[in-house]
């Protein structure tokens, strides 16, 4: 990374400051009134001025530039009490403001032509945001609120199967989404193998997706950014929250340190499920635990301090006899500071540490692997004026891969302890990127990011003939593990393999009138980092290696075409958007890889590519007692992993097949229901086309055994996936709000008790001796309840 280049780039963009001569800074921070929470992405008007507006950024931050005189400013954030009010611009002015939720006589949500017109002028698409509000309305398994759950209801977004970790984003893999909790990163977003997400909804401020169109200052994924915020506490009062359902409670303390300066928020959640179990004389259990916390010192209008930490774990015990535990470490402290009026900005300090550990009894190991990151991030926000401003900054993160740690499951284990070879890297980036208004109608946001990738030793690398790892057998036309002719010993911090990418990133609005826009969008992402799991086998694996000579970097472009439009005076709003994208060096396994303990992973890897391309609809009703969405994604996700040359087939003959995750239908319904002040109703349905999956396609007798023989992969599918959730809440006293406050929730998943397909697994039946399929499914119907209270 050229360090220099960054500050003379630094210097450059403080010259701008001459377009704002004769002209005056109004800024400040926008908050929440009951606790003094910064709201981020309210919309910020100066009625007076044409496109004189603004959105505070993720710590409630704004910027607006004007000349002397006299103005309106308007101020509006969903669900929220608009602001209007009279100021007059004699100089710069520090102005902030205090909203007040919306009561109960205007509505839960509250959308203005204000934030409707910010909407469709912003240069931004592919991007959802879900208020925490709308999140926690939605039926949940166990009534347990889920993020993740609540994400697969977008277009464009779907998971592998029922009970299936994390979730893929416009045919991308799990390993492609940039997760993010408070800048740290997150490995792995599940609990219990998906039937929860690690993510507290209680202690979430502010949450976005983004599927395409990805601002310069992200970086390190192929597919997606969840970017997810904590609260930071109430400067002003004690609160708690806390829930107890069937399966797991919570519980949140938040409160002021120093009235006004300084606050605090923990939050903790733990299933028991498992000691029922026990109590039953079951031998099998499975819980969780997390844990989140946050402090914050504001030491003056120009410095605030805060430092956040995240800690969870997941246990699964299979009568001892199979036991797995994974888990996440995540530490943050941050420094804002504001240089001026315009220049604001943001220093973070990351520690982020996954570790994934497997015990399997019949093969006698006990193994465990993890991966660390220390990462640093300095990014500035400069207000040049009301048509343009810039984003730029710098991201260094340096890696610790653990890909085994072996030891024997017991005495009687003939497993002799070892050690794979532990990996490091070092990730840089620099970035700048630009969001300007070229006209009334047309705006514009178009940036430029760097990313450099070091694969460093110390480690012992082994070579091979021809440099293939993987070779192929013609007399048996398979793939088959390559045997190393050498080892080059790499020192400590020796460079082992470089990359580096530039990353273009554009999107672009045009308003067609207030209610009406088209937007248009391209990224390219770099993915250095991947996640090697073979979760369709009998014992799942969670190991991330970097990228080095054989298992290359991911690039993926992406673009994108939408179309917006608000109706009834914004009551209602259609989105819709079509995109199309390819990924180069998507890894693929060769057929029978062994990815447990494998000291040289390479060697059951081949690199393909991948493509995926769709359309979504999304159509919402935004205020009124019934509100909600209707969701519907049509697209296919492919890969092809050819043959090397053409002695070679490759996967499947060198031709494109379905992604394990492709799902051509994919159909969601969400409502909302205000029945009366007390009850409130909500219902989810969700159909998705079934599931890639490889079936026997014969079969063939050796020595007296049946053995099925496949077909090509993934040519055949599991059956179609649908289930309907609903929930009912009831608050006591709905009117009170002081002092104790609660509510009951009821909820039935997959109320008609759909028998969902997870697999299929083919054999033969004793009694006839003919061959048969039995379908395994993972839930059933589900009621759940839950006690909420807070105070």
């Amino acid at each position: 990374m050229n360090l220099k280049s960054f500050y003379v780039l630094l210097f450059l963009t403080t010259t701008f400051n001459a377009f704002s001569q004769g002209k005056f800074t109004l800024s400040g921070t926008i908050v929440d009134q009951s606790n003094n929470e910064t709201l981020i992405g309210a919309s910020v008007i100066i009625r007076e001025v044409k496109n004189a507006h603004a959105v505070t950024n993720t710590y409630g931050f704004y910027s607006i530039t004007l000349p002397k005189g006299d103005y309106t400013i308007s101020i509006s954030y969903m669900g929220f009490e608009p602001i209007e009010e009279k100021i007059s611009i004699t100089g710069n002015l520090t102005k902030n403001f205090s909203m007040h939720e919306a009561s109960a006589t205007l509505g839960e949500v509250v959308v203005t032509v204000n934030e409707t017109r910010t909407r469709i002028l912003k240069p931004e698409m592919s991007v959802n945001k879900l208020p925490i509000s709308t999140i926690k309305k939605m039926p949940a398994v166990m009534g347990e609120v889920d993020v993740l759950k609540s994400l697969l209801q977008l277009p464009g977004v779907a998971n592998a199967q029922e009970g299936a970790s994390g979730f893929n984003v416009r045919g991308g893999s799990v390993d492609g989404n940039l997760v993010l909790l408070d800048e740290a990163v997150v490995y792995n977003t599940s609990h219990l193998f998906g039937f929860f997400s690690v993510f507290n909804s209680d202690v979430i401020k502010d949450l976005k997706l983004y599927k395409g169109g990805i601002p310069a200052n992200f970086g390190g994924r192929a597919s997606s950014v969840l970017d997810i915020y904590q609260k930071e506490g109430n400067k002003k009062e004690y609160h708690v929250d806390g829930g107890i359902g069937a399966v797991s409670s919570r519980l949140l303390i938040e409160g002021p340190i120093v009235k006004e300066k300084s606050s605090f928020v923990v939050a903790g959640r733990g299933s028991y499920a498992h000691l029922f179990l026990k109590l039953a004389d079951e031998p099998n259990s499975a819980y969780f635990y997390d844990l989140n916390a946050k402090l914050n010192y504001k030491f003056d209008d120009k410095n605030n301090l805060f430092l956040s930490g995240y800690i969870g774990n997941d246990v699964f015990d299979m009568n001892k006899a199979m036991v797995n535990n994974y888990g996440n470490i995540l530490t943050n402290v941050r420094w804002n500071h504001m240089f001026s009026d315009k220049l604001f900005s943001n220093m973070s300090a990351i520690y982020t540490h996954y570790n994934y550990g497997l015990k399997i009894k019949f093969a006698g190991i006990d193994w465990k692997s993890n991966i660390k990151n220390y990462n640093f991030k300095y990014d500035f926000k400069h207000y040049l004026s009301n048509n343009l401003t810039l984003n730029y900054g710098l991201n260094s993160v340096y890696y610790q891969f653990n890909p085994g740690t072996i030891r024997p499951f017991d005495e009687n284990s003939g497993v002799i302890p070892d050690q794979i070879a532990k990996k490091n890297a070092f990730e840089n980036a620099i970035y700048i990127s630009a969001e300007q208004k070229l006209t009334d109608k047309l705006s514009i946001n178009y940036g430029l990011r760097y990313s450099k990738f070091q694969r460093l030793g110390k480690q012992d690398v082994f070579t091979y003939e021809n440099d293939e790892a993987v070779i192929f057998n013609p007399e048996f036309q398979i793939y088959e593990e390559a045997t190393p002719t050498g080892i080059i010993s790499y020192g400590a911090n020796k460079r082992i393999s470089s990359f580096g990418n530039l990353e273009p990133r554009l999107s672009i609005s045009y308003a067609l009138n207030d209610n009406k826009s088209i937007k248009a969008s391209y990224n390219r992402m770099s993915q250095y980092i991947h996640l090697v799991s073979n979760t369709a086998s009998v014992t799942p694996l969670d190991i991330w290696a970097p990228s080095d000579k054989y298992l290359k970097p991911e690039i993926s472009d992406q673009v994108a075409l939408g179309y917006l439009q608000n109706f009834g005076g914004d009551d209602y709003s259609l989105e819709v958007e079509t995109f199309y994208k390819t990924i180069k060096n998507k890894a693929d396994y060769i057929d029978g890889a062994n990815l447990i303990a494998h000291k040289a992973i390479e060697r059951v890897l081949l690199n393909g590519k991948a493509r995926s391309y769709g359309l979504e609809l999304m159509a919402k009703k935004n205020n009124g007692r019934l509100t909600g969405w209707l969701s519907y994604t049509l697209s296919k996700a492919e890969q092809q992993t050819p043959g090397r040359n053409a002695d070679e087939p490759g996967i499947n003959n060198g031709k494109w097949y379905r992604a394990n995750y492709d799902k051509l239908h994919n159909l969601s319904v969400t409502a909302a229901y205000q029945l009366t002040p007390e009850w409130s109703l909500g219902g989810t349905f969700t159909f998705q086309s079934g599931k890639a999956a490889t079936f026997p396609n014969g079969k063939y007798e050796y020595q007296g055994i049946t053995i099925a023989n496949y077909g090509q992969r993934n040519a055949n599918s599991l059956a179609a996936y649908h289930h309907l959730d609903l929930s009912a809440t009831y608050k006591f006293n709905p009117n009170k709000k002081k002092g104790w406050q609660s509510e009951l929730v009821i909820s039935v998943y997959n109320a008609y008790n759909r028998k969902n397909a997870a697999s299929y697994t083919f054999g033969q039946n004793e009694t006839t001796g003919l061959s048969e399929a039995k379908k395994m499914s993972i839930f059933g119907i589900i009621p759940g309840i839950t006690y909420n209270f807070k105070f």
